[in-house]
């Protein structure tokens, strides 16, 4: 896994590029925790780092042309980078599927545990101090106004505790979970809503 993890990380540096809220802190927050889920899970690690690194690679296609399913086209290049760098082809399709099944919008259930793995580490980046910090960045980024960002935070980030899979990230979850639903209670009450 070392001989392949500076180049995917090379990789996914120049593809995301600058600042915003699926940026190369994100993708490696999600390594980070992709690594320990899989550990305590007894995932197949090489898949689930892989692609964790990976797994938003196509952000910067579907930025340009929303009509692009950045889950669906990162598992294609995906497929094309790992080529390149000599991955085995035999945990390649792993990867691709894993990438390809974690976006929250298409509501998938990952089919396989790696899958279940990376998708749940990309959830968990979205709740918690810094959770709370990307709605923001994001809301910023893209104008959205306070009661649309008190919206989100009740449509997505605060149902997503009850979207998790595995065990650790249900366990890694509930801290997380209660100080987002603390954050919007309060916001909530400050703007007497």
């Amino acid at each position: 896994m070392n001989y392949i993890e500076s180049d995917l990380r090379n990789y996914v540096t120049k593809v995301l590029g600058g600042l915003d809220s699926h940026d190369l802190d994100h993708t490696l927050r999600v390594v980070k925790l992709a690594r320990r889920i899989a550990k305590e899970e007894n995932a197949d690690s090489d898949v689930v780092v892989v692609a964790a690194y990976l797994h938003d690679i196509a952000r910067p296609i579907e930025r340009i042309d929303p009509k692009v399913d950045h889950a669906k086209k990162g598992a294609e290049i995906a497929r094309k980078v790992l080529e390149k760098f000599g991955f085995p082809k035999e945990k390649m399709e792993m990867v691709a599927q894993a990438i390809e099944d974690h976006r929250f919008r298409n509501g998938k259930i990952p089919r396989t545990l790696e899958g279940k793995v990376l998708q749940d580490a990309d959830r968990l980046d979205a709740i918690g101090a810094i959770g709370i910090y990307r709605v923001i960045f994001y809301s910023c980024e893209h104008g959205r106004s306070i009661n649309d960002t008190i919206k989100h935070f009740e449509e997505k980030i605060l149902r997503l505790k009850n979207t998790l899979h595995t065990k650790t990230a249900k366990k890694l979850a509930k801290k997380r979970h209660e100080l987002v639903k603390m954050f919007v209670d309060s916001l909530k009450e400050e703007l007497n809503l």
